[in-house]
């Protein structure tokens, strides 16, 4: 079972997912991210009822975190899986921008 539920306020746009995110849901969801962010709104993923997360969907959700998307979670495996996701991509996006971090640390410091 897999299910997209999706929510629109005025500055966001919230995409509930429930069931297994796996190889054979990851381009709906995908899609779904994709058509919610073309207006602008920020997009939030929220994995609800997420009963599991095979490696097609943690990719998916690494690439969904370094494009901006919002994750945020439920239940303690997919809230531990989406802060290790999220810090990857954060770290990703430092350094495409040209900063690796250690030398934001360091600029503080001194």
């Amino acid at each position: 079972m897999f299910r997209i539920t999706k929510d629109e306020e005025r500055t966001r746009t919230r995409l509930t997912i429930d069931g297994q995110l796996s190889a054979e849901s990851i381009t709906a969801v995908e899609t779904c991210c994709n058509q919610a962010g073309s207006d602008g709104r920020t997009v939030q993923l929220y994995l609800r009822d997420v009963t599991s997360v095979d490696q097609a969907g943690q990719s998916l959700l690494s690439r969904l975190a370094a494009k901006g998307v919002h994750l945020s979670a439920s239940g303690v495996y997919t809230s531990y899986l989406v802060e290790a996701l999220t810090c990857g991509a954060k770290a990703t996006r430092d350094t495409l921008a040209g900063d690796n971090g250690a030398a934001k640390r360091a600029r503080r410091i001194t």
